[in-house]
């Protein structure tokens, strides 16, 4: 079976609106739809030998992650148009026995150090807010003065899932006292200047200023770091790797083991003090 799709700006738009529907997640339709576009602009129909010289293409360009991402996205958008030949299958992605590029402890006290020197309260409760919970970039963008109040911010999924993150009491009264200093009485908390809800790309390219300002690992500086360091530090002084699971909104407990391993650079140290042969 061979697809002409004609009039794909209004396809996507609709797929778009499907996608919201189903409560995906700003992040995920954004990622989807990209794929769609990014198809249609190598190829005009949708046939077996173009999906698959697309995943051709994925595999020469992108990591496994997001080549697994694009064809997620280009599977649900052949489910919406009603393709019936077979969807792309996934790439296999072996998982890694250590964690990579994490923030160090010293490293995210040290930087919350130079923030609050800087009185650069914005990103300092920001990146506290992300290793004190464990919030994903995503998230965390969503919390209001609310949230701050009754101590959680509850993230809705699809299938009407409910992912109740905790504030902790420290980071809960001081984040409170901020608030009230800078009449912040509601409304979301992360805004820019123009009064604006923070986005996630620019978190991250905020996070890559602050590297190169502050002399830190680049590598290092990125939101999901700081739910790693979350997830690393929780471990340490709560060995419940069930609760973590639960904290952290993941589905399966296999997702959350990683957490039980070390770091490379953690693997790398122990192997220089251990080893003397």
């Amino acid at each position: 079976m061979e697809a002409d799709i004609r009039n794909k700006e209004l396809l996507l738009k609709e797929f778009e609106n499907y996608l919201t529907d189903q409560n995906r997640s700003k992040h995920t339709i954004r990622s989807y739809l990209y794929a769609v576009s990014q198809f249609f602009q190598r190829y005009s129909e949708i046939t077996i030998s173009n999906l698959q010289s697309y995943k051709l293409y994925l595999f020469e360009h992108y990591k496994p992650r997001t080549i697994n991402l694009r064809i997620n996205g280009m599977n649900r958008f052949l489910t919406y148009v009603g393709w019936t030949d077979g969807l792309v299958s996934l790439i296999k992605i072996q998982r890694p026995v250590y964690l990579e590029h994490v923030i160090s402890e010293g490293d995210y006290e040290y930087l919350k150090i130079r923030l609050l020197a800087d009185k650069k309260y914005f990103y300092y409760f920001l990146i506290r807010l992300m290793a004190a919970t464990g919030a994903r970039v995503s998230e965390v963008v969503q919390f209001t003065v609310a949230d701050i109040q009754i101590g959680f911010k509850n993230i809705y999924s699809k299938g009407n899932k409910v992912h109740r993150i905790y504030i902790p009491r420290l980071l809960r009264k001081d984040m409170t006292k901020w608030l009230k200093e800078t009449k912040r009485l509601s409304g979301d908390i992360f805004i820019t200047s123009r009064g604006k809800r923070i986005s996630d790309s620019g978190i991250r390219k905020q996070l890559k200023n602050m590297a190169l300002c502050y002399h830190l690992d680049e590598r290092v500086m990125y939101p999901h770091s700081f739910r790693h360091r979350f997830a690393k530090n929780f471990v340490r002084y709560c060995d419940n790797i069930s609760l973590l699971s639960d904290l952290l909104g993941h589905g399966s407990l296999e997702a959350t083991r990683i957490y039980l391993r070390r770091s490379s650079l953690e693997q790398k140290e122990i192997v220089n003090q251990v080893v003397d042969w």
